[in-house]
């Protein structure tokens, strides 16, 4: 199969039907072997209705409904685990996203040897509260990752079937896709300017809320990137250095107990400081020590990394 277009949505049954008939004239007209995988994350309006009713009528559109609402992340990742195209390319329900961009963005991966093409929203459709938080957040994963792009988190994407098949995505981490492929080794990362249009039906349904919860993601995503397989390499660190600062405190209360003939050590508050010191320092170094056997049993079970070929 050519093409796989996942589309996440809640309660967008007003969009649905227009949305679903422009992107089958856009993919039937190029002539693609393609489907079209509706995931509604747990809609309470009638779109897994009108999912099912084009089902009926067009074999390449298919459905999968969520008994509740788990979030964008968990829509794209069974999206992703459910997809058979070669390229995969996902896009928003409320009809923001053009279709008639599908095209250009197979061709990116198909032909040009892109791993992820991000739609770049370059002149935007939202309020303020929306594209202010988002250009900061943008800035910042740009400069934590070290991947240049300027909207993560647009919703109109291509990939590689292969990468979508090697991560996982959950919470809001969605927006941070090109950062997890990254560091999966899938590095030839590109962009495309991309139509956004105004919203026609519906209201959006995001709040302040998933900036907080996306920026704690990236940290996490950050976080297991570097060291989800080598603990010890923080924790120790921090431990060893954090003991150290304490251990040296001693050596000089000690020094000062015995060759200076100060007062008792006890009665100096850096004595305290240099025993919280050494006890949290200890307690880092146990904690890589033991995250680090953890890694390495889970590593004994699947090793986790991504295999590109092999030669039998």
């Amino acid at each position: 199969m050519d093409l796989s277009i996942v589309i996440p949505l809640l309660n967008e049954e007003e969009s649905l039907p227009e949305l679903t008939k422009w992107i089958i004239d856009v993919v039937e007209k190029e002539g693609f072997n393609y489907e079209i995988l509706f995931i509604d994350d747990g809609s309470t309006d009638n779109s897994w209705n009108v999912i099912q009713s084009f089902g009926d009528k067009h074999p390449s559109v298919k459905g999968i409904r969520f008994r509740r609402n788990y979030g964008k992340s968990a829509a794209l990742n069974e999206g992703f685990r459910a997809s058979k195209g070669n390229v995969v390319i996902t896009m928003d329900a409320d009809m923001q996203d053009s279709p008639d961009e599908i095209p250009s963005l197979y061709k990116m991966i198909a032909h040009q040897g892109y791993d992820l093409v991000s739609g770049w929203k370059k002149t935007r459709h939202d309020p303020i509260s929306k594209t202010v938080p988002s250009k900061f957040f943008n800035w910042f994963t740009s400069k934590i990752s070290g991947i240049k792009l300027h909207d993560f988190n647009c919703g109109l994407k291509a990939y590689k079937a292969e990468l979508v098949k090697n991560i996982e995505v959950h919470g809001e981490m969605h927006r941070y896709i090109p950062v997890i492929a990254k560091w999966g080794g899938f590095v030839k990362i590109g962009e495309k300017v991309v139509n956004h249009r105004e919203r026609k039906y519906g209201i959006t349904k995001y709040g302040m809320s998933r900036f907080i919860k996306g920026f704690l993601d990236l940290l996490s995503i950050t976080f297991i990137s570097k060291f989800g397989k080598r603990p010890m390499h923080l924790f120790g660190t921090m431990g060893t250095i954090i003991f150290g600062i304490g251990f040296a405190i001693a050596v000089y209360l000690a020094y000062a107990k015995i060759l200076l003939s100060e007062y008792k050590m006890t009665d100096r508050p850096l004595f305290y400081a240099g025993i919280l010191a050494m006890i949290i320092g200890t307690q880092l170094f146990m904690t890589g020590f033991l995250a680090e056997l953890v890694s390495l049993g889970n590593r004994d079970r699947n090793s986790g990394y991504a295999v590109s070929e092999t030669i039998n």
